[in-house]
């Protein structure tokens, strides 16, 4: 409920005035609970919750399982244990909340492999015709149900995401879908990259793409996420029928090299992202590429093998970029940098990350921020373990406008970091940044009795400070607790379970991301 300020002053007036009654100084909201809250208001109050929080609400009484219970709660379900905690135990009670809870107002679903039948998305077709954001979850499958008697699918969806199983082929699957997703606009395929063993193992084509991207010509956005049988032909498939095509994410599949994106941007005009990171890129197929005619915006080729000379030949053509990530690139050097500077169009740049780039000198990202860090607005220059708070505490005036940083390495180092004196060069030059990471080992932090002093002064002058990662240690138990007495709980985070990237600022972010 949005109160402007001058409502707050009202009711804070309110609040303080007290009244005589039988002789007792009593405040009007002396019998005021929030059982007299208007309906409206408590369904504002539960909007904030889990579905899992508001299931156990549901259980204190009758009004407020009625409040609960009101599909304007359940437009974004995740049925999936791991993901949101809600677990249906069986095929008739999703039926029963689709029908009874769902209905009409549901927009995004997740379901796991045990509540993909053809039952239960003849229902979600039946009595969601508002759902657009669809997530189906095979990746744990051994056996798929039987869909043969499948007629009926939701038509209306914007943004699908398959996680595909190891072993399971989908073709019977997507057979009967086929004729009903044509109005897909974003498309996530997520594969097992990250439960692949290290031994060889055969490959499965468990999903046919080339099949997939005839009945999908509207795609905008397509992320073929860790997908260990994705390559270059992938590309070159559905980049001959998404003519609308404006970012493509091929991040961790391997078998990429790269032969098809000559193809691919002279058939997709529109496209301003590609995401290649960790593929198996060749420095030949990426220079037969005509750069200097693409709309490319965004682009990351981090962890390739890219050569020095294919990264000055690409960054001094591509007329217009915005976002570069092109970290742990042993090619990515001094050359790099000075050519790009100079021949290239490095003035539009807004977010760069060089993670791990060993062979960059401190001097030449020097030359490089002092000329172009004022207008960043995300920086990742961790993994060195030469480029200490030094280089940062210099160019930190420069950076002002940044709302990204990434600093530090995990690696023991032979100095120190003096952490207070950091802090406060960030306090009182960064006041737009929102996400800061810093990856030190806690054993080269150095700060003194009086670093609560520099601590307050980020926290106040860093208002729009959102996330703070830092690795467990004595610095990290100080800073949180700071924030946390100040009712900033969420801020402050450890490392082992949060990480800071550029990738916020893609233009499609939020499309991007996905469970």
């Amino acid at each position: 409920m949005d109160l402007s300020g001058d409502v707050w002053a009202q009711v804070a007036l309110e609040a303080s005035t007290v009244y005589l009654v039988d002789g007792v100084m009593r405040s009007p909201f002396a019998n005021t609970t929030i059982e007299k809250l208007p309906d409206k208001v408590l369904l504002n109050i539960f909007s904030y919750l889990t579905h899992r929080e508001i299931c156990r609400m549901a259980r204190v009484c009758r009004k407020w399982r009625l409040i609960a219970y009101d599909t304007r709660l359940w437009k974004s379900v995740s049925l999936r244990p791991e993901i949101s905690g809600l677990h249906v135990g069986s095929l008739e009670a999703l039926l029963a909340l689709i029908s009874i809870r769902f209905g009409p107002s549901l927009r995004y679903i997740e379901l796991p492999i045990e509540l993909i039948t053809h039952t239960v998305l003849h229902e979600l077709s039946n009595k969601c015709p508002n759902l657009t954001h669809m997530l189906l979850d095979f990746s744990t499958a051994m056996q798929l149900h039987d869909f043969s008697e499948m007629q009926a699918f939701p038509t209306k969806l914007k943004y699908m995401v398959i996680c595909l199983s190891e072993v399971i082929f989908m073709e019977g699957f997507m057979r009967k879908i086929y004729n009903f997703i044509n109005g897909l606009e974003i498309l996530h395929l997520i594969g097992t990259y990250e439960k692949v063993e290290e031994e060889e193992e055969e490959i499965y084509e468990v999903i046919n793409v080339h099949k997939l991207k005839g009945a999908t010509p509207n795609l905008r956005v397509i992320n073929l996420y860790g997908i260990n049988f994705i390559d270059d032909s992938h590309i070159d498939a559905f980049s001959s029928n998404c003519i609308q095509l404006e970012c493509l994410a091929v991040n961790f599949c391997n078998k990429v090299t790269g032969s098809t994106l000559k193809t691919l941007f002279q058939r997709s005009r529109r496209l301003k992202c590609l995401l290649m990171n960790q593929t198996s890129l060749i420095s030949e197929h990426v220079m037969a590429v005509e750069w200097e005619k693409v709309s490319l915006q965004e682009l990351d080729i981090s962890a390739t093998d890219l050569s020095t000379e294919c990264l000055v030949d690409m960054l001094t053509r591509i007329p217009n970029l915005r976002f570069l990530s092109a970290g742990q690139l042993n090619g990515f050097n001094d050359t790099v940098l000075k050519s790009w500077m100079e021949m290239g169009n490095p003035r539009n740049l807004i977010a760069l990350d060089l993670e791990a780039s060993d062979n960059l000198s401190d001097d030449a990202l020097y030359k490089f921020l002092s000329r172009h860090g004022q207008q960043l607005s995300g920086l990742v220059l961790s993994g060195m373990p030469h480029i200490t708070d030094q280089l940062w505490m210099s160019v930190m005036p420069i950076l002002n406008n940044a709302r990204i940083l990434v600093m530090g390495t995990p690696e023991r180092l032979g100095v120190n970091i003096h952490v207070d004196q950091l802090m406060d060069g960030i306090a009182n030059n960064l006041p737009r940044l929102e996400r800061l990471e810093l990856r030190w080992d806690p054993q080269n932090l150095r700060f003194s009795d009086k670093s609560q002093k520099a601590i307050d002064i980020l926290r106040v002058k860093c208002l729009k400070l959102r996330c703070l990662v830092l690795n467990d240690g004595r610095y990290y138990e100080i800073v949180k607790a700071n924030f946390e007495r100040a009712d900033r709980n969420t801020v402050v985070r450890t490392s082992t379970s949060s990480r800071v990237s550029n990738y916020y600022l893609l233009g499609n972010y939020k499309d991007l991301v996905f469970n």
